[in-house]
């Protein structure tokens, strides 16, 4: 049976789930401002296109027509550079034709420039709404604190149709700004999700072109395995070099001490077989440890939902499970969250000062999702030589994706998402 978290526990939950949701907020906010931004950048580029086609009948359009690709270029690419700052990575295609004729036939391109249309026009609007939703939902809600120090003709906010006279006025003011401010906790999410949806569709390369695209995703994959490989075996070097193999020396020389000691000193030469014997066994604790690192048997035995249970039962922070698998994932795929989880609860346990943490997989899709979530103070980060740089590399190796929330005082929240290989 996993740790619950007893009710501090509950109470500091519920704080990290108001500042996870809190976050969340924020994150959509950046987003939206981001991709006004991009939005910005591919209006302007409409406006280019449309004053190339405007000035080509009289011939210096088609002087300028050679810009067309890459400026389109230029615009999509800083918009998949931001989106996969925000999730997964979209791979950068070659540099654009230099002539219009060629870019035209080039089917990257072609999408490009639906996304351009959209993104310029439905992206521009949603970030500007989410932009303003904000600042007067702030201006509104603030405004009892200063209206009266305003010039008398010029008292009345964004988006009001009443006079504002005394203070129950500017009070309804407020309250229309908390109205404000609940739309958008409401629909900021949304909008942002809307807004990178053109790009994450038209902006990826298509299914059945840019082979060349997806040969260096999988080179990169397939780099992170060996990656991956090289550590886990300088891993299981060590941790017999400095184990296993001096434990075995220990005996080798208890030994010979007892040979030599045995007609001499009985005594002495017991004492040494007792040191041999203890020697061996600690010895073969390790051996069976590392064996234990290289495929835990519980996996085989209970299956991921029993093993992490067993993680949770030796995690020194109260730590809750919640597994829902209809099915079996590879063995491999379900060796990479175990060991992702378990080195997640190493962390917890040692640095985040957290009265309580969960564990939730889900199967949606064909991909395992697995969250790791802690109330403590927050702040990790995935420098190199950390913890998070091995995970990152387990899950690299598998072609997932691991995302890591961690703000300063918390909540920290680490998320993977693994192809299941079924």
């Amino acid at each position: 049976m996993a740790h619950m978290p007893g009710p501090a526990g509950a109470g500091r939950f519920a704080r990290g789930a108001v500042l996870a949701r809190a976050r969340a907020v924020l994150d959509s906010l950046e987003h939206l401002v981001g991709g006004l931004g991009t939005a910005l950048l591919a209006f302007g580029a409409l406006a280019w296109l449309l004053l190339v086609a405007l000035l080509s009948p009289a011939g210096v359009g088609l002087l300028l027509a050679r810009t067309v690709p890459r400026v389109v270029r230029g615009v999509a690419d800083r918009e998949r550079g931001r989106l996969s700052r925000w999730g997964p990575e979209i791979l950068m295609p070659d540099p654009a034709p230099d002539r219009l004729r060629a870019g035209l036939a080039d089917a990257t391109l072609r999408r490009e420039l639906r996304w351009l249309l959209v993104h310029g026009t439905l992206g521009l609007f949603l970030g500007i709404v989410g932009a303003t939703l904000t600042l007067n939902s702030v201006q509104n809600i603030t405004y009892p604190l200063w209206w009266r120090f305003l010039p008398a003709g010029d008292i009345a906010p964004s988006f009001v149709t009443w006079s504002i006279d005394d203070e129950g006025d500017a009070l309804a003011v407020a309250v229309l700004g908390l109205g404000m401010g609940a739309a958008f906790l409401a629909l900021g999410p949304v909008m942002a999700r809307l807004q990178a949806w053109p790009g994450r569709r038209l902006l990826t390369p298509a299914d059945a072109g840019d082979l060349a695209l997806r040969v260096a995703q999988l080179s990169a994959t397939r780099a992170a395995a060996l990656d991956a490989h090289a550590a886990e075996l300088r891993r299981i070097e060590r941790s017999l070099h400095d184990g296993a193999q001096n434990r075995l020396v220990a005996v080798t020389v208890l030994l010979g001490a007892a040979r030599r000691a045995l007609t001499r000193d009985p005594g002495t030469a017991q004492a040494a077989l007792d040191g041999a014997h203890d020697a061996a066994e600690h010895a073969l604790a390790e051996l069976r440890a590392v064996v234990r690192s290289i495929l835990p048997p519980v996996l085989a035995d209970r299956g991921l939902t029993g093993a992490l249970a067993g993680l949770a039962v030796s995690c020194a922070v109260p730590c809750r499970i919640d597994v829902d698998l209809p099915a079996r994932c590879a063995a491999s795929v379900e060796a990479t969250a175990y060991f992702v989880t378990a080195e997640a609860l190493t962390n917890i346990s040692r640095h985040s000062e957290a009265a309580g943490a969960a564990v939730t997989v889900r199967l949606r899709g064909g991909r395992l999702h697995l969250r790791i979530e802690d109330d403590g103070g927050g702040g990790a980060e995935g420098r190199e030589g950390s913890g998070l740089t091995g995970m990152r590399g387990r899950v690299a190796a598998h072609d997932g994706v691991l995302t890591l929330t961690s703000p300063p005082g918390g909540p920290t929240i680490l998320e993977v998402e693994l192809p299941c290989g079924l």
